[in-house]
């Protein structure tokens, strides 16, 4: 079913060490915003712990959890409860030392729809995630739920056209970005608004590309060597922003997304159409010495 339009819920929270409470604290929030009228619900990148990237700590392995498990059943649980869709983002142990970075979209009758394993894998300092995680390899393929075709991609993802792109070649109805990202303490205040700024641009710069709504979900809080920006917004398919939330405040940012956008827009503006498919082969190569 084809829907004219979309209400969701980003919600933005900070973290702490002890998993079960922020459970607890997340499953208050999506029951507020399910109250308000969500049937989207999407939460920030790993959001049952803090954000452990920061160093490259072995004992950290085993906050991973194989999927299913009792954190998935409790938001599968609440999902069915409240009837919402909810993106949920985890750390998965596939095997014995073998992890992924994983987002996993829950339908509306509490049924796990599918899971999307982070393709690009960060490793800066502050980020060293490719000590965890291994790159993803389910591909760029939107989840079919009961509200639409679901493009979700992590974090480091956002910076990269082709997964955005790719996702709407495969049909997605919203491209969603459960996401991490913050300063580092030590940057000028000008370099944090550069670099924030840059985040919030090339995201637009994915709906505006793509015709389509997206979702950005941050953290909050200042945790170990990394001040969260927050920061978490809605925008539509000509990259305006419809709801932006604060830098510093956990906040449940509610927005209305008009899902008929997508068609008037490419209508006017066909990008799809005028791709040169036929001139970008050179893109499967690192470098073009």
């Amino acid at each position: 079913m084809k829907l004219e339009s979309l209400k969701v819920a980003l919600i933005q929270q900070s973290c702490e060490e002890d998993k079960n409470k922020n459970i607890k604290k997340t499953c208050e929030l999506i029951k507020e915003a399910a109250i308000s009228g969500a049937k989207l619900v999407a939460l920030q990148e790993l959001h049952t712990s803090l954000y452990f990237c920061q160093n490259e700590i072995i004992q950290n392995f085993d906050l991973a959890d194989e999927i299913p498990n009792n954190t998935t059943n409790i938001f599968c649980n609440i999902a069915k409860e409240l009837k919402i869709v909810l993106i949920i983002s985890l750390f998965e142990k596939r095997t014995k030392g073998l992890y992924h970075n994983t987002a996993l979209v829950i339908d509306s009758d509490g049924s796990i729809a599918g899971k999307y394993r982070k393709m690009h894998i960060p490793d800066d300092p502050a980020f060293y995630e490719k000590f965890y995680f291994t790159e993803g390899d389910l591909g760029f393929k939107p989840i079919k739920t009961s509200i639409g075709n679901l493009g979700v991609l992590v974090c480091w993802d956002q910076w990269f056209p082709e997964a955005a792109r790719l996702m709407t070649l495969n049909n997605a109805d919203i491209l969603i970005y459960p996401t991490a990202i913050g300063w580092d303490p030590s940057d000028n205040d000008k370099e944090k608004e550069r670099q924030k700024e840059a985040w919030i641009t090339i995201q637009r710069s994915h709906a505006i590309a793509n015709a389509l709504p997206v979702l950005s979900i941050n953290r909050v809080g200042f945790e170990g060597d990394i001040d969260f920006w927050g920061h978490s917004f809605a925008c539509g398919c000509q990259g305006q922003i419809i709801k932006m939330a604060d830098s510093k405040k956990e906040e449940i940012l509610i927005a209305d997304l008009d899902m008929t956008e997508t068609e008037k827009i490419r209508r006017i503006w066909p990008f799809l159409r005028d791709r040169r498919i036929d001139n970008y082969k050179d893109l499967t190569k690192r470098f073009i010495d």
